[in-house]
């Protein structure tokens, strides 16, 4: 390795070095669980906004987002204005009830709707999908570490994981959202440094780009696409399947997931949490527009180079990164994907520590603990779902694109978990029974649309939640017969 790479090697290192001591220096604020995974409530709201775009970004992202405007267009974007429909719903249906009395997790407001059990089970459903799409996000990391060694290096990965759990450990959710700030600000600045360096080295800069990709199709958006077309429901990026789809899963992420919900329950009132959410989206646009336009740029360069595409489309952009940027640039760039990387991670570590103690742990503990102990049980499960991810992550091979796995992980289990979260909410009639009657056969139907059919991830929330609604409302119905007779 020349002393060039040595250079970048040391930027990367200096980075994350410098983000977790700057995130393990919140210790000193964590003296009860609201401190731990709350942030005490007094984060404000534009600092969660920004945090919410950093957990609604990941390695997957970064890297995944370039690769499909490479293969396709900028039809992804038809999903993210699906995304602004549900931050609407969100604040109009959700946000009231989350921000009436004290809740630490989302599914505390299922309790008070229905029972304990399917708070129970509404958490482990969390757990698990939690557990396994972040599995593929820390598997994503490998991908950027082989490019820089060489090689897929366990222990680089092992690296970054104890990091990110350092600082989780120690900082709690006030170390996860500043921490967050700071690396959407960085890799979003390290997107916008990428872009240019591209562009400067394609002959004719961005009339060609505009020329070349414009003859390709690159540009395009809208697929208007109707359902009463052969192949409709089998093609993840068309108009319907953008909107629907997209407000539907984030309807779920982010009004339903304890990862994005957590967020908006560290706010210090119900308006800065819908400040936080709505102003979240606009950043959520100019990204993903940012990061789809350099996978344009990336193809040009491709074809005009002659230069054939990786085996794997989600190494193109990370290669370009670490063999075309100068040096020191290369280095930051990669510490900025590194960055997205480790900034899910301490999310997905304090949420699913959030769930594990305020869901399972603290509801069957047997007798009264004092916030001081219940914080060191918290700290030390962190370090088991590290570990648990860890272990995910090593099992998550043979994944062509990181970024629809990761999707479509999520959105088989998102559709049973809104389901009964709108049947709670828009529904006074069914109980207990008919919530986890509807959910179980939400997540059967949506297994079974998964690897029964060709339909795509888009439309697996929808059909999962609207599953899990109608068998709610018809086990619901029967219930009030019996009860009747």
């Amino acid at each position: 390795m020349n002393s060039m790479r040595w250079f970048d090697l040391t930027v990367i290192v200096i980075y994350l070095v410098g983000i977790t001591l700057f995130g393990a220096r919140f210790r000193h604020n964590q003296q009860t669980l609201k401190d731990y995974f709350l942030g005490g409530k007094t984060t404000p709201w534009w600092a969660i906004a920004f945090s919410i775009v950093s957990a609604e970004t990941s390695t997957l992202t970064v890297i995944g987002t370039p690769a499909l405007a490479f293969d396709g267009n900028l039809g992804f974007l038809q999903v993210v204005f699906g995304y602004l429909l549900a931050r609407l719903i969100i604040v109009t249906l959700f946000l009231p009830h989350y921000f009436r009395g004290e809740m630490f997790t989302a599914y505390e407001l299922m309790e008070r709707r229905f029972g304990t059990s399917i708070r129970k089970l509404t958490a482990g459903c969390f757990l698990l999908l939690r557990a396994m799409a972040e599995g593929v996000r820390v598997f994503a990391i490998s991908i950027v570490i082989s490019i820089i060694l060489g090689t897929d290096n366990i222990v680089s990965i092992f690296l970054i994981v104890c990091l990110t759990l350092f600082y989780t450990f120690e900082g709690g959710m006030t170390a996860v959202i500043w921490t967050d700030v700071i690396q959407m600000f960085l890799y979003v600045a390290g997107a916008i440094l990428s872009f240019f360096v591209i562009l400067g080295q394609i002959p004719g800069g961005w009339n060609h780009v505009a020329e070349v990709a414009g003859n390709a199709g690159k540009f395009q958006i809208f697929d208007f696409s109707l359902p009463t077309e052969p192949g409709f429901f089998a093609k993840p990026y068309t108009f319907l399947a953008g909107i629907i789809g997209g407000c539907f899963l984030t309807t779920a992420s982010h009004g339903t997931e304890q990862l994005m919900v957590q967020r908006l329950l560290s706010a210090k009132n119900e308006r800065e949490g819908r400040l936080a959410l709505l102003s979240s989206w606009g950043v959520i646009l100019f990204q993903f527009t940012l990061f789809l336009i350099i996978g344009v740029c990336l193809y040009v360069y491709y074809q005009d180079n002659g230069l054939a595409r990786p085996a794997k489309g989600d190494r193109i952009y990370p290669e370009f990164l670490w063999n075309q940027l100068p040096p020191g640039i290369a280095g930051l760039t990669i510490a900025a994907i590194l960055a997205a990387a480790m900034s899910n991670l301490s999310a997905a570590l304090n949420s699913l520590a959030s769930t594990t103690v305020m869901d399972f742990w603290k509801p069957l503990s047997r007798r009264s603990r004092s916030d001081a102990e219940y914080l060191k049980i918290a700290r030390l499960i962190t370090l088991v779902w590290g570990g648990i991810l860890f272990a995910i992550a090593l099992v998550a091979q043979q994944i062509n694109s990181v970024l629809e796995a990761g999707l479509g992980i999520a959105s088989i289990i998102y559709g049973a978990l809104l389901g009964v979260f709108l049947l709670g909410l828009l529904f006074k009639g069914p109980g207990e029974k008919a919530a986890m009657a509807g959910m179980l056969a939400g997540l059967i139907t949506t297994l079974y649309v998964r690897f029964g059919t060709d339909i795509k991830w888009t439309w697996y929330v929808l059909i999962g939640s609207a599953v899990t609604v109608g068998v709610g409302l018809i086990v619901g119905m029967f219930d009030r017969q019996k009860e009747s007779a």
